[in-house]
């Protein structure tokens, strides 16, 4: 059972206490006045089981008999084997007389292990972000795990934080791991010398993004996730958090560092 019919459940059961009335329920999980009679009805008659869909478990009506995916698999493998997803689809219709569209010829022969063919692609051109005009509007922080101190050493990780404008080393410390004692140190010690900035760039890690798909009640009734103990202290201190989706996005780290920062960087054990 998923989180949707949890959801479901929770929202009845305070219906039947008398907490909330079955028209706020229904607005609470989208279904209209009447649809939510229906699931109470389902819930009343067969318990929590009544939200689980009577199809569900079953193969589906629509699937194909298991002599054409055998077919079908065995011209891919022997005879087409060099033909993409579309060739493929076209051949069977042309000179085998099995018409399928391409989804599903994909799917039979992803499920069988048959990789894609791909065409070799050139690397994507990507923009870079144009730096902030103020300094202290936009600051970036991250973690560096490395041997810093020497292989024979435990690795620890670099926090630091940077100046996006200017490339000013705000703050920078060592810390065993990556993590929320880290970043909230940081955010005290800019806070504390330069004041509060504006934004604050900076990757998904755990300790500063939801990474996991667990919704409470709580969470499933406010439309939101709560966030990291990092991710509160921003909210408090009114501290826009943006998170890069991708490596590429921070590439402008070294690039805003003057190069005497980024030498005593090189330099910093």
């Amino acid at each position: 059972m998923g989180q949707r019919e949890l959801k479901r459940w929770h929202l009845m059961e305070m219906v039947k206490v008398g907490k909330i009335t079955l028209r706020e329920a229904g607005e609470r999980i989208g279904v209209s006045y009447r649809q939510a009679k229906r699931i109470g009805q389902a819930i009343r008659e067969r318990g929590i089981q009544g939200l689980v869909h009577g199809n569900r478990g079953r193969p589906s009506n629509h699937r194909l008999k298991e002599a054409l995916r055998e077919r079908v698999l065995k011209l891919s493998e022997e005879v087409y084997w060099d033909f993409n997803d579309t060739h493929f689809t076209e051949k069977l219709r042309e000179c085998e007389g099995i018409d399928l569209n391409r989804e599903t010829v994909r799917k039979l022969r992803r499920e069988a292990g048959m990789a894609p063919k791909r065409r070799r692609r050139g690397p994507k051109h990507r923009k870079r972000r144009e730096r902030k005009a103020q300094e202290g509007w936009m600051v970036l922080w991250d973690g560096s795990p490395h041997p810093w101190l020497g292989r024979d050493l435990p690795p620890c990780c670099l926090m630091a934080a940077i100046d996006e404008a200017t490339g000013k080393l705000l703050a920078a410390r060592f810390f065993p791991f990556e993590g929320s004692a880290g970043y909230l140190w940081l955010l005290k010690e800019m806070v504390k010398k330069y004041g509060i900035p504006m934004i604050i760039y900076q990757d998904r890690h755990g300790a500063l993004h939801r990474n996991d798909h667990h919704w409470s009640l709580e969470e499933q009734l406010a439309g939101r996730q709560e966030p990291t103990q990092v991710g509160l202290a921003l909210e408090a201190l009114g501290i826009q958090s943006i998170s890069a989706l991708s490596p590429q996005a921070k590439e402008g780290w070294n690039d805003s560092l003057p190069p005497s920062r980024i030498v005593w960087e090189q330099n910093f054990v």
